[in-house]
Parts: C-alpha cells; sequence; structure tokens
C-alpha cells in the first residue's frame, strides 16, 4: 500500500481526461489499496486559474460551491492535504529548483508527510529526498 500526493494537474487529468496519465501511474491511482492526496495548495492553484479563465471544468466545480469540490475529491477516493505549519517551514528551506509557490509548498508536503509525489514536473526530480512518480 502506497501513500500518494498528486500534482495539480494529476488531479484534473485523473478526473477529465485520465488518458493523458502513463500506466503506472493511472495504476497506482486507480488502486484502492493506496492513500491518494490532494493538496488544498494544488486546489487552491487550480482555482486561480480558474478565476482567470484558463480552466472552465474547474470554474464549473467552483461555481457550485466547496461541496462540489469535497464531492470531486470523494467520488475518486481522494483526500485533502491541507497546509501545515511544518509543511510551510520545509518549503522555505527547500533550494530555489522551481520557482512556482504552489509546486513548492507541494513538494514540501510530500516531503514532511513522506508521501510519492506523482507529477509530469520533470524539474521536481531535483529535489533530493522527494519521492517521484513520473505521470
Amino acid at each position: 500500500m502506497g501513500r500518494y500526493l498528486l500534482d495539480s494537474h494529476i488531479f484534473l487529468w485523473f478526473k477529465r481526461n485520465p488518458s493523458k496519465l502513463g500506466k503506472t501511474a493511472l495504476a497506482e491511482i486507480e488502486n484502492t489499496e493506496n492513500t491518494l492526496f490532494v493538496s488544498g495548495i494544488g486546489l487552491w492553484e487550480l482555482a486561480d486559474k480558474a478565476s482567470k479563465g484558463k480552466l472552465p471544468e474547474f470554474a464549473a466545480i467552483m461555481d457550485r460551491g466547496p461541496g462540489a469540490l469535497e464531492f470531486a475529491l470523494r467520488e475518486s477516493g481522494f483526500r485533502l492535504l491541507p497546509l501545515e505549519l511544518l509543511h510551510m517551514a520545509r518549503a522555505y528551506r527547500l533550494v530555489h529548483h522551481h520557482g512556482d509557490p504552489f509546486d513548492r509548498l507541494m513538494i514540501a508536503q510530500a516531503l514532511v508527510e513522506d508521501l510519492i509525489f506523482i507529477s509530469r514536473d520533470t524539474a521536481f526530480r531535483r529535489y533530493a529526498g522527494l519521492k517521484l512518480l513520473a505521470a
């Protein structure tokens, strides 16, 4: 049984177009023995992009309110990973291989919580200790 954190784009791909995911990543997400988390930071990133007109599918969920987002997580078996003070402290100490603050916080969450991070972002490979599953 594995413990995984889904990058924000992985959450979206799984919800609307799972064929974009690699076979291994999809198998791990669909494996009911695994524990899967979606970061509140990643959801905030999606909401920010949706508010700027970039993600109409996510905007449609947000327009229905927080209950719709909670349902989208629950129906897929995903758990919400909130931002904790330990995550912020770890992000503060991260080497700046990546400038995106959303990604840096999610990397810190994966490190602190000892989660395997599922992402397609190859820049994450530069972070020592980060367990990464390429999507």
